[in-house]
């Protein structure tokens, strides 16, 4: 009887924290269906760079433990990454690719962690790109997507690249207003 009674228990505990686990990527799902990355153009210049990589996440930008769930960028995977003079194609096995156009591109630096991953210092790519949003919002939506180059050299070589070519206009800071006493 005891043996019943404990294996029911795990059955409600394992389903229960199964429905939690969908109930809360529907939402996910939901809250960031406005946002995508953009489609990839029919043609594309030569690549300055095609490297296999390990895709982490797409956050918010500064936000490295908050993942977003947009469509072909929902997923660790492993994949490529090519940059051409258009902007950086994200291929990631199993999911459509994804295209960050190059005038929406505001650069690519070094990073340590982001959501479940955790490498040496300076171990992941991030390059933060400005989304594509169905509903426009009064400020474009800046997030970060996570990389892990897979070879040596790669990753200077990905970040080299994107930086050459990122023409996102940097966030204007908040209007500051000096008082009256210090005039």
């Amino acid at each position: 009887m005891g043996y019943w009674i404990g294996a029911a228990l795990a059955v409600v505990v394992i389903g229960a924290a199964g429905w939690l686990m969908i109930r809360s990527w529907r939402r996910r799902s939901e809250r960031d269906a406005a946002l995508s990355a953009y489609p990839v153009p029919t043609s594309l210049g030569a690549a300055a760079i095609d490297c296999e990589v390990l895709y982490v996440a797409t956050t918010p930008e500064g936000r490295p433990l908050e993942r977003l769930a947009l469509p072909g960028l929902a997923f660790r995977g492993s994949g490529r990454v090519e940059v051409a003079p258009e902007g950086v194609v994200l291929r990631i096995a199993g999911e459509l690719p994804g295209f960050l156009p190059a005038d929406r591109i505001a650069g690519a630096a070094r990073a340590t962690w982001a959501i479940d991953r955790g490498v040496e210092p300076e171990g992941l790519v991030a390059i933060t790109w400005i989304a594509n949003e169905t509903e426009p919002a009064p400020t474009p939506t800046r997030v970060d997507s996570y990389l892990r180059a897979r070879y040596p050299g790669d990753a200077a070589g990905i970040i080299a690249a994107v930086t050459d070519i990122a023409a996102a206009p940097e966030p204007r800071p908040a209007d500051t207003h000096e008082s009256e006493a210090s005039e």
